[in-house]
């Protein structure tokens, strides 16, 4: 693998010799070589066999195939790619294949400044592998190879190469943040900057911002300054516009990858990816007098470690909005659905930003918080006021945000009730739903999410535990106790552990039998436990012939040191792991359910506000808050489609 910096183009070599073993390696005669035609089509060099001591040139007899069809079209995708496929005819195993061919990499927007990566997979076959990267007299690229390629790397005077012989496999330290898996690759930037690279793509965004005197655009902000006195209401309707009114396709045509359609082109064709969005967003800002900038993102969560990046515009695939609104930073993403409001923070887990500024602006930091409000909450109402031998009445609502939340958005927003009690009667009714007589569901955008209700008859499998006696595993109360955090000899011991960030919540309420005292009742201790950075919490309170539970979950440290680790080791044994059982003697004796807490119950209080009790009583704020105003800034949180 040979890279070849020349001009505004990489030349970028492939070249491989493979012995086939088995018949599963067949398939390696399946060769697909993808291009855009705007950088120049691919060099085949040759394809060979080597049979018996025979040569086979398979390009004597045998030519590719361009399909001429967008290969992602299914997923609003017109890139402008051609595909070249050719099947090897008469490959055997025991043959060795030979492939060599050349493509080639340019873009317009990058200028003269070339960057990428070039790597070495983790688990490689056993072979020889030849790396290397060259460039032309008078370019000098910052070259950062990771520490396992560094004493690897023979520098020349414009080049530099990597050769290995049976390459070990890698792995990262485990349970390690996503940094340490960055492993066997070589980055390359002429960008001497970060700013620099901000500098390269603000203009192009200005450009595409820019509209003409009779923009139809320029109406379109007249009609959203009439209608909404304030900053906010006027960024949230434009947003809502662009989100609403353009649908989302990516269009790398042209050179146009990493260069944004303008903002009246978009809004003429009323449709674009993430750049052309982001510009026609800008645009309209622009008009009704709101400061806003594009910012570069990563959608994925994958941008830890950012700063020890070279500057390398393939390391984002996503472009939003930030805009400054009274004093705060709201940020604005065009490619969401309509119900996805100006946030303070944004869509995603986004850790690392760059600002497109015309002065250049550096990375930026955006600190990492626990959410105050759950990702996902359950709440389940057991009527079992009938008996116990008697199907109870239940209903089940599950409320959920961020991106899952708005993914449920759009699948759930194109079905109607009937549609969904079908849908949920054909997949849902088993051992715990016997019948399921309705389903709701809605998407609060004030609370920025997904609500989904069903309500119907299920059963209830009440243990006998004799002389009367009953027993029940309350449904979301338990927890499985958490894995050792340790690592093997042969890896590093001084890496943090890491824990992937998560807030949930799961509420259930059991009303009693009516022929029962709450003096009959108990119930598994409730618990208070954090360990290996999350909370493990969980309450009960008997009240009003109701049994009441609430199980929370949060991550209070993504990273915990080697030294936290070992201790949280020596305390799993203490763990609370036990499952959430209500008990019942008919003999009676003091009451036991719970520690004087205070618990709602699944139907008391608004569980789409942004404060509810899911936490202990010193993290956890006064339930019954009430959601974010209309028109504030929300914890909505989503996917956008990688552009």
């Amino acid at each position: 693998m040979e890279i070849h910096l020349s001009g505004k183009t990489q030349a970028q070599y492939l070249g491989y010799r493979i012995k086939i073993l088995h018949q599963s390696a067949l398939q390696l005669g399946n060769i697909a070589i993808a291009w855009n035609p705007a950088a120049g089509a691919p060099m085949v060099h040759e394809i060979k066999l080597f049979r018996d001591g025979q040569t086979i040139d398979v390009l004597k007899d045998s030519t590719f195939e361009i399909l001429r069809r967008e290969d992602q079209l299914e997923a609003a995708r017109l890139d402008g790619t051609l595909t070249a496929v050719l099947r090897i005819p008469d490959l055997r195993v025991g043959d060795e294949l030979e492939v060599d061919l050349t493509r080639f990499d340019s873009d317009p927007t990058l200028g003269q400044n070339q960057a990428g990566l070039l790597m070495l997979n983790p688990s490689p076959a056993p072979g020889r592998y030849h790396m290397g990267i060259s460039w032309e007299s008078g370019r000098n690229p910052a070259l950062k190879p990771t520490p396992d390629l560094a004493a690897a790397m023979i520098k020349g005077e414009r080049q530099a190469e990597f050769r290995f012989d049976n390459p070990s496999t890698l792995s990262p330290p485990k349970d390690a943040p996503p940094r340490y898996q960055w492993q066997r690759i070589l980055e390359y930037s002429e960008f001497p900057n970060w700013p620099a690279l901000s500098r390269e793509f603000a203009p192009l965004f200005a450009k595409a911002a820019s509209i003409g005197q009779d923009s139809a655009i320029r109406r379109e902000a007249i009609r959203i300054a009439a209608a909404q006195a304030s900053s906010l209401g006027r960024a949230q309707a434009a947003l809502k516009l662009v989100q609403q009114d353009v649908r989302y396709i990516y269009v790398g045509l042209n050179g146009g990858n990493l260069t944004p359609a303008s903002a009246d082109e978009t809004w003429q064709r009323r449709y674009g990816d993430c750049k052309a969005k982001t510009a026609l967003l800008l645009a309209l800002l622009g008009q009704l007098g709101v400061e806003a900038e594009a910012v570069l993102v990563n959608s994925g969560g994958v941008d830890d470690g950012f700063d020890q990046r070279l500057p390398i515009p393939q390391l984002f695939n996503h472009v939003l909005v930030r805009a400054q609104i009274d004093g705060k930073a709201y940020w604005l993403d065009g490619t969401l659905p309509p119900v996805a409001l100006p946030s303070a923070r944004p869509a995603f887990p986004v850790g690392w930003v760059l600002p497109l500024t015309m002065r250049g602006s550096d990375l930026e930091k955006l600190a990492w918080q626990a959410p105050a409000t759950p990702d996902e909450i359950s709440l389940i109402e057991v009527d079992a006021r009938a008996g116990f031998d008697k199907p109870a009445r239940i209903i089940s609502t599950d409320i959920v945000r961020g991106i899952k939340g708005l993914q449920e958005q759009v699948q759930f927003s194109s079905m109607n009730s009937g549609q969904l009690l079908t849908a949920y009667r054909q997949n849902a009714i088993g051992d715990f739903w016997q019948v399921i007589d309705d389903v709701q569901w809605h998407y609060d955008e004030k609370a920025g999410a997904s609500v989904l209700t069903i309500t119907g008859t299920g059963t209830i499998t009440w243990d006998d535990d004799g002389n009367g006696a009953r027993s029940y595993a309350l449904p979301g109360a338990g927890f499985s106790p958490p894995e050792r955090r340790v690592r093997a000899a042969d890896q590093s011991q001084e890496v943090p552990f890491y824990t992937k960030p998560a807030y949930s919540c799961h509420v259930t309420t059991v009303r009693l039998p009516s022929t029962t005292q709450s003096g009959q009742w108990s119930s598994k201790p409730s618990f208070d436990q954090r360990i290996f950075g999350r909370i493990y919490y969980r309450a009960w309170e008997l009240r009003d012939g109701s049994i009441r539970m609430i199980r929370g979950s949060r991550v209070e440290q993504p990273e915990i040191t080697p030294a936290a680790a070992q201790r949280d080791n020596a305390r799993i044994a203490t763990f609370d792991n036990s499952m959430g059982w209500i008990f019942y003697n008919p003999a009676g004796r003091k009451s036991s359910v719970g520690r004087g807490e205070k618990v709602p119950a699944a139907y008391e209080i608004d569980w789409t506000a942004t404060s509810v009790p899911c936490l202990p009583p010193a993290q956890a704020p006064e339930p019954g808050g009430k959601s974010a105003a209309a028109g504030g800034p929300t914890q909505a949180r989503s996917e956008a489609s990688p552009s």
